[in-house]
């Protein structure tokens, strides 16, 4: 009996869905597995800020529901579209090697070069906020879409530029497309370019299979900056970034909240050996909510 893949539709949910499938076959030749779209609340509505319509979770829930309720076995998700709780019985039963985690401004090569009063198009609180921390001149107009859809969009002059995320530009064969920016000029969203698998708690053939396919460097990491997110308890109201990087046997992590218009930022660095890092993510992030304005987190 094959297993049930579980995936949103889009152009780059396929490719890391297919990425998913083939490391499952690599691991295992004989298995069987069937991808099957669902389409997400997400998906759905597009002409609104995520916040607007119920913030991380409408990428998530329905695909979720496929495993709750059996009709899948194995879900793929964008990690950084996951809410930091999972719902009861589902757990990440592995992450695949993390892509380049960095933004990639699409219209200029650097945030000082665009066109004072330049409109740039994001539906990221945390892009918004660092755009506008730099250029408080620039216009930050809300566009949302896949990525074909935001490069075309572009193309069509709504707005001057955009950022995407590198990870998702190269998985598409559109890496040359944009210049990156450096975490300095641009920290990523909280497990930007990492894909996780997920899986019913209690399925133990799953488990064991994905096993062979978990990339433990990207789990660490992932699962570090997500420690420092649950501290935080924000929503998509609130712009927050995070990058944990593994150095030897010491993970760095990087966080950042801000206010939503930009016009303050709280950034906090922490360095800890492999053993200590989940307890560091979790200590920053409570660091970066004791300094911010408690105004940022309201609904």
């Amino acid at each position: 009996m094959p297993f049930r893949l579980g995936t949103r539709g889009s152009p780059l949910a396929l490719v890391q869905a297919e990425a998913v499938r083939a490391a499952l076959l690599a691991a295992q030749p004989e298995a069987q597995v069937e991808i099957t779209i669902i389409r997400t609340e997400g998906d759905r509505v597009t002409d609104r800020a995520l916040a607007e319509i119920g913030g991380k979770g409408l990428f998530t829930e329905a695909i979720e529901q496929g495993l709750l309720n059996g009709s899948i076995d194995i879900a793929v998700h964008s990690m950084k579209d996951v809410p930091t709780t999972l719902p009861g019985g589902l757990t990440i039963g592995a992450y695949l090697e993390r892509e380049d985690p960095r933004d990639v401004l699409i219209g200029a090569t650097c945030i000082e070069a665009l066109p004072a009063g330049a409109g740039v198009g994001t539906a990221s609180m945390r892009r918004r906020a660092q755009l506008l921390a730099k250029r408080p001149d620039l216009r930050v107009e809300l566009l949302r879409g896949n990525v074909q859809t935001r490069l075309r969009k572009l193309e069509e002059g709504l707005v001057d530029a955009t950022l995407l995320a590198f990870a998702g530009l190269r998985r598409l064969g559109l890496g040359h497309v944009g210049t990156p920016l450096s975490i300095e000029a641009m920290l990523p969203a909280v497990s930007q370019g990492a894909i996780g698998v997920e899986c019913r708690a209690d399925d133990s053939i799953i488990h064991k299979l994905l096993t062979h396919v978990d990339h433990a460097p990207t789990r660490l990491c992932v699962e570090v900056e997500r420690a420092m997110l649950l501290a935080l308890d924000g929503s998509c109201r609130t712009p927050i970034a995070g990058l944990a990087e593994l150095h030897g046997d010491e993970v760095r992590l990087a966080g950042l909240v801000a206010s939503p218009d930009g016009s303050h930022l709280v950034t906090e660095r922490a360095t800890a050996r492999i053993a200590d890092a989940r307890r560091m993510g979790f200590e920053l992030g409570t660091t970066l909510r004791l300094q911010a304005d408690p105004s940022w987190f309201e609904p």
